[in-house]
């Protein structure tokens, strides 16, 4: 029943950064594991970044490695995804998911492993 509300997406040309965040409705987020995902036109949902409960553990996607970093704000119960050097192909809508854990350094990568999804935020690489 924890409502996610993702923010920060937008158009931006290709080499340029943005943020996006994952804001959630209660403080127990502290206590779910969190995963960013994204669906481009046409193509199949898939797995960006994730992070564990504890914060410590991450894993990401090949493409992205190098150029994205997933973190968590637990005071302001956010988990954010920092995108530099953008490129064309990172035009998705973006999706931020959780799912409550019981192991602190968990990490996972499958959408079917998650309970709790956002509506999602575009964002759009421009050559």
């Amino acid at each position: 029943q924890v409502q996610l509300v993702e923010s920060g997406g937008g158009t931006v040309q290709a080499g340029g950064s943005l943020r996006l965040s994952c804001a959630a409705s209660e403080r127990t987020f502290g206590t779910y594991a969190v995963g960013w995902f994204r669906q481009a036109p046409g193509k199949e949902r898939e797995f960006v970044a994730a992070v564990s409960r504890s914060g410590d553990s991450t894993y990401y996607e090949d493409s992205v490695k190098g150029r994205f970093t997933i973190f968590r704000e637990d005071a302001k119960n956010t988990v954010s995804l920092e995108m530099n050097s953008l490129k064309p192909e990172d035009t998705a809508v973006y999706y931020c998911a959780a799912t409550a854990v019981l192991l602190r350094n968990r990490v996972l990568t499958g959408d079917r492993e998650y309970d709790y999804w956002g509506q999602g935020t575009q964002v759009t690489v421009s050559s």
